[in-house]
């Protein structure tokens, strides 16, 4: 028998040809695929190793000779496995990537799958591999099918196991790493990532196939990281400063898809849940419901095939998952601060919840609110009541809305109409802001059928001007154009605060 190979033993593609990591789910798996008629949705995130262990444990069962095979991302298997309801007894059928299927042939599966359950059939068993919460996305078609699948979720794998991986491929290959647990660790429990740094460490050392004896490699990681990094730079940064801009760059706006990458970053399973972040992050509620809420994630995916092969948004699940761990690798060794800049955001720093609350009488709602649908289009955080009548239900409406024109918004616009001053809750949101006049932070639009001397108060500053007897639109469109530029302008100062301030902790340093 030949000498092992590095690209046999360090496999950066395809199943491992001579080491196999048993996941703590294995037992679980296995009894799964040997129970008659239900199906099995193996879900987690990816790079861990969930096909490697079905197909590993369908071959130690005697299955995998006659299964089939098929794939989510490959045209040609989507157009049979929509077939497949109808194509009798099948055998076992493994569908990888099965969340990237398009709707209609899900809805299908599903029904299928409770078919195939409910008469506990023997001879046709589907095992589903997709990435966290897949499962959930299937049942949404099929309410019912929870209690007739079985979903096993891999978690991803611990240091240990990662390292057991690459002490088998050292003795495979018969070498020693010295930095062997330095690199488990980083591979943060991705075997694709550990097998793609092993790969190049024994590459920097000369090794291509077994030697003759063991030989131990002293390379540190980070020489091997380096050169990695710098080879997922030239295949990932453009594209992922592509996502963090989003469909629409606006330099000025709250960065909704940068953050995105953000919590990627910092998630422990390399998917994100939308929702949580909503709950969590105020400071870009907004800006990232819109991009959500009115198709705009999942719109840009689709146009974006560069980018869809990187990224997957569930919009039933609202989770949001890396399809490669190298991405997820290349993301989690960023220099931050330089990738913000060079994504082209002004700042992602924000002193305020929101950018701009609007106050107005109710005689001019559809002018705050075509300001206000302007403003969040780009990416701004709006406070315009409307939106939060959800969150102001049970409150103490004052409290509520007290501190938000007090501070809680950086600048305040003041539609002032005639009924401006006629109004409770005007009075009460003025009474709030009117402390703010010569902060700089009271934006007041003076409306031309106004009585002269109305609002003297607001006359000594700068402010714009509206005339409803001329082109509405056109005046609505010139404000929110004055608006967005104030806001970059205090995105600009924002982050030269941000920077004296980090010039100044290092001067303090030194």
């Amino acid at each position: 028998m030949s000498a092992p190979m590095l690209e046999d033993v360090f496999k950066r593609s395809g199943l491992p040809t001579y080491t196999f990591v048993q996941p703590a789910e294995y037992d679980h798996l296995k009894v799964a695929l040997r129970t008659a008629g239900r199906g099995v949705v193996v879900e987690g995130p990816s790079g861990i190793g969930k096909t490697t262990a079905v197909r590993k444990a369908a071959s130690e069962m005697g299955l995998s000779e006659a299964a089939l095979e098929l794939s989510g991302r490959r045209a040609r298997d989507v157009e049979l496995i929509a077939e497949l309801p109808n194509m009798g007894d099948l055998g076992m059928v493994i569908i990888d990537d099965f969340h990237r299927l398009p709707e209609p042939v899900k809805h299908s599966i599903a029904e299928f799958l409770k078919f195939l359950a409910d008469n506990e059939s023997p001879k046709t068993k589907m095992v589903l591999i997709g990435i966290n919460k897949a499962g959930d996305s299937l049942v949404h078609f099929a309410a019912d099918l929870n209690n007739r699948i079985d979903t096993i979720h891999f978690e991803v794998n611990d240091i240990g196991r990662v390292r057991e991986l690459i002490k088998k491929d050292e003795e495979a290959l018969q070498i020693t790493i010295s930095c062997a647990e330095e690199l488990a660790e980083d591979a943060a429990g991705s075997f694709h990532i550990a097998q793609i740094l092993c790969h190049e460490l024994c590459l920097n050392a000369g090794i291509t196939e077994r030697p003759d004896k063991t030989t131990r490699i002293e390379i540190g990681l980070a020489v091997i990281k380096e050169r990695v990094l710098a080879e997922l730079a030239r295949t990932f940064r453009d594209r992922c400063i592509e996502f963090a801009r989003g469909r629409r760059f606006r330099r000025e706006g709250r960065a909704p898809y940068l953050h995105l990458l953000l919590y990627l970053i910092k998630s422990d399973e390399w998917t994100v849940s939308i929702d949580q972040i909503l709950a969590s992050n105020a400071k870009i509620r907004g800006s990232l419901s819109q991009v959500v809420d009115k198709g705009h994630l999942t719109d840009f995916l689709n146009e974006r095939t560069e980018l869809r092969d990187l990224f997957h948004f569930d919009g039933y699940t609202r989770v949001l998952a890396v399809e490669d761990p190298k991405v997820m690798y290349f993301l989690r060794n960023l220099f931050w601060s330089k990738f913000v800049r060079d994504v082209g955001f002004l700042s992602v720093e924000y002193r305020s919840k929101y950018d701009f609350a609007l106050s107005f009488a109710g005689e001019v709602r559809p002018i705050a609110e075509a300001i206000a649908r302007i403003l969040k289009e780009n990416e701004l955080e709006v406070f315009y009541d409307k939106d939060e009548q959800h969150r102001i239900l049970a409150k103490d409406v004052e409290s509520y809305l007290g501190p938000i024109y007090q501070s809680e918004a950086r600048f305040v616009v003041a539609l002032l109409s005639k009924e401006f001053p006629k109004k409770i809750w005007t009075k009460f949101e003025s009474d709030n802001f009117k402390q703010r006049f010569g902060s700089d932070t009271v934006i007041p639009i003076w409306f031309a059928d106004a009585s002269p001397g109305m609002f003297d108060e607001s006359a000594r500053y700068g402010g714009l001007s509206i005339d409803l007897s001329k082109n509405v639109d056109a005046s609505i469109q010139e404000i929110c154009i004055a608006l967005i530029m104030k806001a970059g302008e205090e995105r600009q100062a924002e982050e030269g605060a941000s920077r004296a301030r980090d010039a100044a902790g290092v001067g303090a340093e030194e």
